[in-house]
């Protein structure tokens, strides 16, 4: 039998464990023994499974991946297609997603952390926001197709050359022509906005509880006000956590494509955002740069699922898909990387 007594002997506490019999602590030991092996057998056939499917890829994009694969466009012809116009068209709607979602996004956990009172409204906000960072990414596509669509064609409408603006009732100013496509760059970034910022927000906040307070009282202490502890204490301080959450998240824009093809995305493109198709003309020609949020584009997730529904008796669109996927499966594990690198470097320069 098992259990604990004691007594008091002359002012002395005295304390006795019985663990049990050993027939007891033999099966505790047994099934512990199990429960490990059988952790074991499901990791490794987890793995296992995850490298037959990786190696069906690598196998079916055999002769496929290649330089001119990354450097062409879409064609009806399978030797000829590439993957340039949706790597281009995920580096910008990245770009852009990651512009609109970290201020907002950690903005609103220094908010609800640090500033806001504890009342019932702040903890129906905390709950929702576990509840939509739950919800299918094809809701906020149907979200994006309803409110930002509409949204840009009225922009289209106003700047369309011909309007202008009074200034301050002492001259007008006419608006520039602006060409604002139907799925363009900009109403994808607001849409995969929406699906990353709750992740955003609950991995902040989760990184800002992890800094003692004894840190926010020390600061406080000294003189320091709620702002300049936040900002020179709290963020610092938090910043492995809050980065890794938003690179992840940024890793699950990069493989979604429900919500763009929603919003009316291309999935045949036969040029880069802007007409920008490498780094170079980013610098010889930085004015297109400008166009870019307005055009038309596509995405790697987007063109291979383009690809792997094509009607191919010989499936040579399957393996253009297949390469697409080991494309994708690079840019993600190099994000992967990066949000280990500046974990493990902001990491080290805390000292609490």
């Amino acid at each position: 039998m098992s259990g604990v007594s004691g007594g008091v002997t002359d002012g002395v506490v005295s304390v006795s464990f019985t663990a049990g019999s050993d027939s007891q602590i033999r099966q505790r030991l047994r099934l512990s023994r199990y429960f490990m092996w059988l952790c074991r057998l499901v990791t490794y056939a987890s793995l296992g499974v995850l490298a037959v499917l990786l190696l069906s890829i690598m196998w079916n994009s055999a002769g496929r991946l290649s330089w001119s694969f990354l450097s062409s466009h879409y064609s009806m012809q399978p030797d000829r297609c590439g993957i340039l116009a949706g790597l281009w068209g995920t580096f910008w709607l990245v770009l852009l997603t990651a512009g609109f979602s970290i201020p907002i996004g950690v903005g609103s956990a220094v908010y609800l952390e640090e500033m806001a009172k504890d009342t019932w409204l702040m903890r129906v906000i905390r709950v929702n926001l576990s509840n939509l960072a739950g919800v299918p990414s094809i809701v906020y596509g149907i979200l994006g197709l309803t409110a930002f669509r509409p949204l840009m064609i009225q922009l289209q409408t106003l700047f369309d050359g011909r309007h202008a603006v009074n200034v301050l009732g002492m001259f007008r100013l006419r608006l520039l022509k602006l060409d604002i496509y139907d799925g363009s760059v900009l109403i994808g970034a607001m849409t995969m906005s929406l699906v990353i910022l709750p992740t955003v927000i609950i991995a902040s906040q989760e990184a800002l509880r992890a800094v003692p307070a004894s840190i926010r009282v020390a600061s406080l202490a000294l003189g320091a006000t709620r702002w300049q502890t936040i900002w020179r204490q709290v963020l610092p301080a938090s910043l492995p956590g809050i980065a890794t959450g938003v690179i992840l998240s940024i890793s699950r824009a990069i493989g979604e494509a429900a919500p763009l093809m929603m919003i009316g995305v291309l999935t045949v493109a036969s040029m880069c955002p802007g007409g920008l198709e490498s780094p170079g003309q980013l610098l010889s020609e930085p004015g297109r740069v400008l166009a870019v949020p307005f055009d038309q584009f596509t995405a790697m997730p987007v063109e291979i699922y383009d690809w792997s529904k094509q009607p191919d008796p010989e499936d040579r669109f399957t393996e253009v898909a297949a390469a697409g996927i080991l494309v994708l499966l690079a840019v993600l594990l190099t994000v992967n990387a990066a949000a280990m690198i500046v974990r493990y470097r902001a990491g080290r320069q805390l000292r609490w």
